[in-house]
């Protein structure tokens, strides 16, 4: 039987999602506490990994159990043998050729900087900018990254694959109590695609690029015409969509 769940965790202490090897992931913690219970090697299949740091608070995955378990009991049962900072929130049954990766319709994430005062508490969930930023420059900015685009520019430099085609439905800017929040919501999202998107605005903010200059970026296909990544403490994965 495939089940889908949806889960969040606090990336800091992990070295991503996907499993790698003598690395502490999101993807090892849930096969050892799925292959435990279905008694057999049991893989997981996510919507799409997040990197070292970086959080979610709705990722999805699925998996098939030998086992007849109901959801409710499967659910308690995931959470009892991972850690405590990973947390299954639903599980459900889903069709056979159901793909948590391959039948996504859109993503959002959000990305978290403070402006204000340095916190060490949340160091590890919220970039410490710790400066004033040009807000109104960066919803300006914000919105040439709307529709489709070549993201070549805003990926990760080792990232070589045939199509950096990406559409990005919408975006915004929201400031409370010293904390932005920058929000995407799109079809797909390549590697460091959002931290390089925040890192622009944030040069936007400081008075550095000008709003128009996303475009120029885009159009130049190079990584090195951007400028710096964002670090991936500020980054959730919010919601993926079937």
């Amino acid at each position: 039987m495939r089940y889908l769940i949806t889960f969040s965790y606090d990336g800091s202490k992990y070295g991503g999602y996907q499993k790698q090897l003598d690395i502490n992931t999101i993807q090892a913690e849930l096969e050892t506490a799925l292959t435990k219970l279905n008694n057999k090697e049991t893989s997981v299949v996510a919507s799409g990994r997040t990197d070292r740091g970086v959080h979610a608070i709705n990722q999805k995955a699925h998996f098939d159990l030998d086992i007849n378990i109901t959801p409710d009991k499967l659910k308690m049962a995931l959470n009892s043998l991972i850690p405590n900072d990973i947390y299954v929130k639903n599980v459900e049954v889903v069709d056979s050729n159901f793909h948590a990766r391959f039948n996504v319709k859109s993503k959002e994430y959000v990305y978290k900087i403070n402006l204000g005062e340095y916190n060490p508490i949340e160091k590890d969930y919220i970039y410490q900018y710790g400066k004033s930023l040009d807000v109104e420059a960066m919803n300006k900015g914000i919105k040439y990254f709307i529709g489709m685009h070549n993201f070549k520019s805003l990926v990760a430099a080792d990232d070589v694959r045939d199509n950096y085609d990406r559409e990005i439905i919408s975006a915004n800017i929201e400031v409370e109590n010293d904390i932005m929040t920058i929000s995407f919501v799109g079809t797909g999202f390549l590697r460091y695609m959002v931290r390089n998107m925040v890192g622009l605005l944030i040069e936007m903010g400081e008075g550095k690029r000008k709003a128009s200059d996303v475009l120029t970026i885009l159009e130049k296909e190079d990584r090195k015409a951007s400028g710096k990544t964002a670090p991936a403490c500020g980054l959730y994965l919010k919601n993926v969509n079937y």
